[in-house]
Parts: C-alpha cells; structure tokens; sequence
C-alpha cells in the first residue's frame, strides 16, 4: 500500500516535495530501468524475483496494488470467486515481442500503452491529479475567508484528451478484468508480468503445497488472484504467482507454506512454470480511485477588468519541441514510456502529452501558458527512463532546442502602429534585438530580430508576445539538440 501511496504522490503533488522524498519510487520500476540501462535497479529485481518470487508484481509495482484494490471490491460481491485457468503463454510472449520490437524500433505510443507504470502515472496524472488540486483549492478558498494562507490556489488543466481517453480507458478495463477475475492483466498483457514470471519459476522461497495436509478442498484455487493454483493436481504455476500470500491465509490445514521448495520431500511442486501466493494483506481498498474524476479549470484573465482577452492558440510547428535533455526526438521516442511524471512536475504549464499517433502521450513543449524557464530542472531530474537525461541549470542554459520565427502579419507594431518591444525585454538570452521597422528611417516603429544561433528555444517570447491569438513570434523545434 505504501508504494502505491508514495508513487501518486509523485503525480499529484504540485510543491516539488514529494519528489525530494520519493523521488526514487519511479527509478526503481522495471521497465524505465531497462530503457535507462539502470543496471543496478535492474539486477536487484532480478535477485529480488530470484529469492522472493514477484514480489516487485505486489509490492512495487503501482499498477498490481492498484488491481488488487478492485479485487478485494470484487470479493466484497462474491468469496471464492476466482478459479484455476491454464497459462496462455502464446498470448503472453506475443506481447513481449510486442513490446520488445516496440522499443527496439522506437514505437513509443505500442511502449507507452503496455508499460504497466506508464499506465498507472496517466491514471494518477489524468484523473487523481485534477481531484487533488481542486481540493487543495477549496481548502485554500476556506483558509483565505479565515485569513490563513496555509493553502494556496493552482491552475487546474487537462492537459491532453487522447490521454484522458487512454487514462479512462485503461482504468475501466482494468477495473473490469480485476473485479472479475484477479491478476488477469497482469499474467496475459503485461511484458513485465511475463520477464519476471520466468525468473520466478527458480526463486529461492516459494508457496509449497504438502501433500500429506491438504484435503483437496479447493479454497486456495478460489482466493487465487492469478489463478495458477491447480488444487486437484496439487500444483502451483510459479511464473504466474504474485507472492500475495491469499492462499496461506485462505488454508485452514496449514498445507501451503511459504519456504524454500527445494530438498523438501512432503512438497508437491508445479513443474509448470512459476510461484504463487502469500500473505499481503497490506494492501486496502482503492474505491476512491474509480470516483475520481477529471475536472477541467476554465479560465478567462481580463485586461483591467473591462477587456476579455483571448486565449493563446498553438502555433503549427513543422517539428515538434521536448525539453532541455531529451537530447533528440530520436532519444525521446526511444526511451519516453509516456508515465506523464515530467508533464506532472513541470510548474510552468509547458510539457503535455502530445496528441499524434506516432509519439502518442509523449511529453511535448508548447509555450502557450508558460515558457521553458532557464533555472528549472525538474523533468530532467524526474524522468526515470532516460528520455529526459539529467543536467544541470549551468548547462540548460546552453542547449538549444529550438529557434525563435518572427511572424511579420501578427506583430503588434506593424498591425497596431504601437510600440512593443515584450519579446526582447523578456529573451533570457539576449537573442533578441529590436531593429528599424524602415531601415531607412531611425524613428521607424522597432520590430524584433532573432539571432537563431543565440536562441536556446525557451519560448519566452512566445508566451509573452501580447498578439492574440496567435503570437507573433513563435518557436520551431530542432531534431537534434545542440549546445551554444
């Protein structure tokens, strides 16, 4: 319970603090340690699975605990309701292939919709988060009437509807599959599931049947949440077990215990494929996870209080923009598994998830309610698989991912007759300079003049630019970072 706990709070929490606490939850999930090349995360899961079973399936991984909740809302209809099924092993390598040629080719939308946490963050992301900030708001709105400023009021966006549609999507499914039938998901789709489930079958400690207690009576099978206990044959398919310890709990004969299987000889033990069971019942019921619900802020600021001002369009930009150690599009269609945690840090409203199929729910940079500011780090320091690459201010301050493009029809001193100058004043970098409208004439209306070799793309210009609804000056992404 506490991983799950600890793993939304990473999502939810818009103050950076549980970052610096549990910031480590999302480095330790399987799938962004192997695109990462953690090697050391890797191995210890690895040597965890080898001794313990998958235990990372009931501990670690948010989205099994999450399951888990609307399974025990399933057994709250029906006790015993689960039964042995055989494994579908084709169905289940053929999604490993999937997944593995996925990555291999840099499908990051196929990577993005099968990894388990990937999943999980765009349900927190997507439909807790909203929740959460809509509580911390009423709680804020409360304070200020008693003059406390314990609180304080934020944004409140969804920021992406293919995400909020996959999100809802994958909640419902797997809700469904869960009420009904346990850890189905888990040990058909998932390739987590599935590479860990073989290293399961020669853990070091496992649920062992003794066939001299058992009386055959089948509650074991009937409280299995990954229906790999055959009680007939007195067999447990190892690579299948989530190590929850149901059928420890369940046995009234004390005939399943969870040691070490090898050597014993009153022990019947599954030559299938993996291990089962044990005794979590750590984990409470999720029901507030499915009432949460997505709630869109609207938002409409006004020019001293008289003059409604439009909201800013995205601009169509020939190349798409991701952040400052993404290092290329290359890298981050390679790498990203989409789990929304640097969409979720960002506290400038920059990253959402992109819409378009090839690189479906994958961070994207777009400045129309804040820009890329040079002194934050905070999806560089988040992202667990290596799709966003640490670095440091110093060093952000140099990498151009982008250049500024001036449009001449939006700009205000050519559609107004006024003088302007935003976009220049704010340039961070000094890329920016105000020239002669007339290059014969000094007193001319100044326009903008971009030196693309000096812009880091930050999009402070084109946030903010005062045209609406479009910006008059607009970044356009690169391929390939660079430093300057």
């Amino acid at each position: 319970m506490a991983a799950i706990v600890m793993v939304t709070l990473l999502f939810v929490d818009f103050s950076g603090t549980a970052q610096r606490w549990f910031g480590w939850m999302a480095k330790i999930q399987f799938l962004p340690a192997v695109l990462a090349l953690n090697l050391a995360v890797i191995a210890a899961l690895i040597i965890l699975t080898l001794v313990f079973g998958r235990l990372y399936c009931s501990v670690i991984c948010p989205l099994g605990i999450m399951q888990d909740g609307f399974g025990r809302l399933g057994k709250l209809a029906r006790k015993n309701r689960y039964s042995y099924s055989k494994a579908k092993n084709a169905l289940r390598y053929a999604m490993l292939a999937v997944m593995v040629i996925a990555i291999v080719a840099g499908i990051g939308a196929v990577v993005a919709l099968l990894a388990p946490y990937s999943a999980y963050g765009r349900i927190a992301q997507s439909l807790i988060a909203p929740v959460w900030a809509w509580v911390n708001n009423l709680l804020a709105s409360v304070a200020a009437s008693h003059e406390s400023y314990a609180f304080y009021s934020v944004d409140i966006w969804l920021r992406g509807s293919a995400t909020l549609a996959v999100a809802v999507g994958t909640l419902i499914l797997l809700a469904i599959l869960a009420w009904r039938n346990g850890r189905t998901y888990c040990n058909t789709v998932c390739p987590v599931g599935t590479v860990l489930g073989f290293f399961a079958r020669f853990s070091v400690l496992r649920p062992v049947i003794d066939k001299s207690k058992c009386n055959s009576c089948g509650l074991c099978a009937r409280n299995c949440k990954a229906a790999c206990i055959d009680s007939a044959a007195h067999t447990i398919d190892y690579s299948r077990c989530v190590t929850c310890f149901d059928c420890i709990g369940k046995c009234h004969k004390d005939a399943i215990s969870y040691a070490p299987s090898y050597g014993r000889s009153k022990v019947e033990v599954s030559t299938d494929n993996r291990p089962d069971s044990g005794r979590r019942n750590f984990m409470t019921a999720l029901a507030a996870l499915g009432a949460a619900a997505a709630t869109q802020a609207r938002e409409k600021t006004v020019d001293g209080g008289l003059a409604v001002i439009a909201d800013k369009k995205i601009p169509a930009r020939r190349t798409r923009i991701v952040p400052p150690g993404a290092v290329s599009l290359r890298n981050m269609a390679g790498h990203c598994t989409a789990c929304q945690l640097c969409v979720a840090v960002c506290p400038n409203g920059v990253l959402r998830p992109s819409a378009s199929l090839d690189t479906l729910m994958q961070p994207e940079s777009s400045y129309e309610r804040g820009y890329c500011r040079p002194e934050c780090t905070r999806c560089s320091e988040v992202c667990p698989s290596g799709a966003i690459r640490p670095l440091s201010v110093a060093d952000k301050s140099a990498v151009q991912i982008g250049h500024a493009v001036w449009i001449k029809a939006n700009c205000v001193p050519l559609a107004d007759g006024v003088e302007c100058g935003n976009c220049a004043r704010h340039c961070p970098v000094g890329a920016i300079t105000m020239v002669p409208s007339d290059p014969a004439d000094e007193s001319s209306l100044k326009i903008p003049a971009v030196n693309t070799e000096r812009c880091i793309g930050c999009g402070a210009c084109e946030n903010l630019c005062p045209a609406r609804p479009f910006s008059a000056i607009y970044v356009e992404g690169h391929e390939n970072h660079r430093i300057i």
